[in-house]
């Protein structure tokens, strides 16, 4: 790596976090001071998206047509920190994120996260791991349109993992299509174990959606799989399963 790279990464990482503190300040004034939520949900969106346009790394986005007009799940890989951040920024605001339970205990972020309309789902405690598992299948089944990361983590090493149960038992309880999205770039851009963002663009891929008359939801584990699976086909990334000899099918 030259030293104009060097210096090059190093001033664009230090404009990346300013870019990114100042719309995280817009969304979370936002967050407090707009009573009506979905005007507060759509606010903190178009802040997020701010992030990456400012950036000069705006999203390529293909397949929104592929989104239903209706309720649906979507779960996508999970390769970097900025995920979320991209999600939010690009999906219709009407997606509620679902989101690991620690984040609880981070009190700024989980005020916007949840004044945004995400929600939590406890994964080490098990009353609390139920608790909000209910809540969840509940939300599909009252008509929510929900987002998930169903590897549940992201670690250095590319590739998707066994993907966890939770967002296809509430696609099932709710009968709302599961539609899987892929993520390409991100793990370039900021991956585990680096806080310094490279200008890479990122790419989303909305894939067709699992429809509940698939014979995919007659059972949750083969639902994950199907998902799964449709993501591996359009990534350059392998089956970590495969890999580690890891059971796919998990709960």
């Amino acid at each position: 790596m030259t030293y104009v790279t060097v210096i090059w990464r190093t001033l664009y990482g230090f404009y990346g976090w300013l870019v990114f503190i100042l719309c995280a300040a817009i969304a979370l004034l936002a967050t407090i001071i707009v009573p009506y939520a979905p005007l507060r949900h759509r606010l903190a969106a178009l802040a997020t998206r701010a992030i990456f346009i400012l950036g000069g790394v705006p999203a390529r986005i293909e397949g929104l047509e592929n989104l239903p007009p209706g309720n649906a799940v979507v779960v996508a890989n999970h390769a970097s920190f900025v995920d979320g951040f991209l999600l939010k920024g690009y999906l219709p605001y009407r997606f509620s994120f679902v989101i690991k339970g620690e984040m609880r205990k981070v009190p700024v972020a989980h005020f916007l996260l949840r004044r945004s309309g995400s929600k939590f789902v406890e994964r080490h405690e098990q009353s609390g791991s139920t608790r909000d598992a209910r809540q969840i299948v509940k939300a599909a089944q009252d008509g929510d349109s929900l987002a998930f990361f169903p590897e549940g983590t992201f670690t250095k090493e590319p590739g998707i993992g066994r993907f966890r149960a939770g967002a296809f038992v509430s696609a099932i309880r709710g009968s709302v299509p599961v539609v899987p999205i892929a993520i390409l770039g991100t793990r370039k851009m900021m991956p585990a174990g680096r806080f310094w963002p490279w200008p890479v663009r990122p790419r989303v891929l909305v894939l067709p959606p699992i429809l509940p008359e698939d014979p995919a939801f007659d059972n949750h584990k083969l639902l994950a799989e199907t998902a799964r699976q449709h993501i591996l086909a359009v990534i350059d990334e392998p089956d970590l399963c495969k890999v580690t000899g890891e059971n796919s099918n998990g709960d």
